[in-house]
């Protein structure tokens, strides 16, 4: 009898172990860029019904594979589908989904349905306040599926998808991922209309629960209007889908490459800058200006303390359809390190360190190398 209860014993302990290794597994971060896909809708959740006998649920699952088509041609890139078939899956499973994979971005597709009247073209939305009417009627209709899910009030909080005074509270998980959000959304968009001619209905921000459940940077596409006649036919059609997924596809693509080059900088800042001298004017830099990038956005703000929570001394740079902000200028190492710790304590907890040479920008480990006493 004792010799089966150490046998029992030793099994749970091994239980245990392997059960160890496992959390531990998936708390580790995957070495490739990680883009989770979310079709919307989906079983017994059709979507928006129209006239047409279009389903919102199985146009966005088309474009979703074919958009995890074109990603998995490149080997450093894995997707991660939140749903592969017609199944109904909740809002916060969706969320969770996301956030188990460790994503690196989060993107939730949709197709948007008007029936008082006939609008087309696209639209991009990021986690935030309702600015308007239509931004949280559209909002609304989208989170109005946990009236399907089992235990909603408690899944939600009581939260309700008809006030648009419950959003307020959803903005405030995201915003530390809203500048590279808005990036995203940006980049979509400028290819929806540059290269598919849709009608550009811009970027904005409502009050999505999908968006709120994730922990990076999370977009919701509104890919048209199936409620109008020539837009629906065409979401509707396999060229249609395909010439969708391709365009998004390459605005992930596009987004990766530019936060690569944005890591690259970001990850030198803890290295030490010398091993030689701790003097002050070793962290001195000739013809090298640093400066800290805190925020990126479509909109050209007026680069005053007002729009920056009280920051000074902010420049704002255009590059193609985005405007980058800028806080600080110096030639000191050490200062800049400084500077970037003000503009964190203010909240910008996602902001890096640029170096400049002779007014052009340069990689931060370059301007390190060039350092000189």
């Amino acid at each position: 009898m004792q010799t089966y209860m150490k046998s029992i014993i030793l099994s749970f302990i091994i239980l245990l172990t392997f059960s160890s290794f496992s959390s531990l597994g998936d708390e580790v971060k995957d070495d490739k860029f990680i883009v989770v896909l979310d079709a919307g809708h989906g079983g017994k959740d059709p979507g928006r019904p129209t006239k047409n006998g279009y389903k919102e649920k199985d146009i966005a699952l088309k474009i979703v594979l074919k958009i995890g088509k074109e990603l998995s041609k490149h080997p450093d890139i894995k997707v991660v589908y939140t749903r592969s078939t017609d199944k109904f899956i909740e809002l916060k499973e969706r969320g969770r989904i996301a956030n188990k994979a460790n994503a690196d971005l989060f993107v939730s597709v949709h197709c948007n349905a008007w029936h008082t009247s006939q609008p087309n073209g696209t639209e991009t939305y990021v986690l935030g306040l309702h600015r308007n009417r239509t931004n949280f009627e559209v909002a609304k209709a989208e989170n109005s599926v946990i009236f399907l899910e089992d235990d909603y009030e408690k899944n939600y909080e009581g939260f309700d998808p008809n006030s648009p005074e419950a959003a307020i509270g959803l903005t405030l998980a995201q915003e530390e991922y809203l500048d590279q959000s808005i990036l995203l959304a940006s980049l979509v968009q400028k290819n929806f209309t540059n290269k598919l001619k849709r009608k550009d209905r811009g970027v904005h921000q409502a009050g999505f629960v999908v968006l709120h459940q994730t922990v990076m940077p999370s977009i919701l596409v509104e890919t048209g209007f199936i409620t109008n006649k020539s837009e629906g036919a065409f979401l509707n059609s396999k060229g249609g889908q395909t010439k969708i997924a391709k365009s998004v596809a390459d605005a992930i693509l596009e987004y990766k490459n530019s936060l690569y080059q944005d890591n690259d900088l970001l990850l030198i800042d803890d290295v030490s800058v010398t091993d030689k001298s701790t003097d002050a004017d070793a962290l001195n830099f000739k013809d090298v200006t640093f400066k800290v990038q805190i925020a990126a956005s479509s909109k050209a703000l007026e680069p005053k303390p007002y729009n920056f929570k009280g920051l000074k001394n902010i420049i704002r740079i255009k590059n193609g359809n985005m405007y980058k902000y800028l806080y600080g200028n110096t030639s000191n190492y050490d200062e800049v390190k400084k500077l970037k710790g003000e503009a964190e304590e203010k909240g910008y907890t996602s902001c890096f360190i640029v170096a400049y040479k002779n007014g052009e920008k340069i990689a931060l480990q370059k301007a390190l190398k060039s350092q000189s006493n």
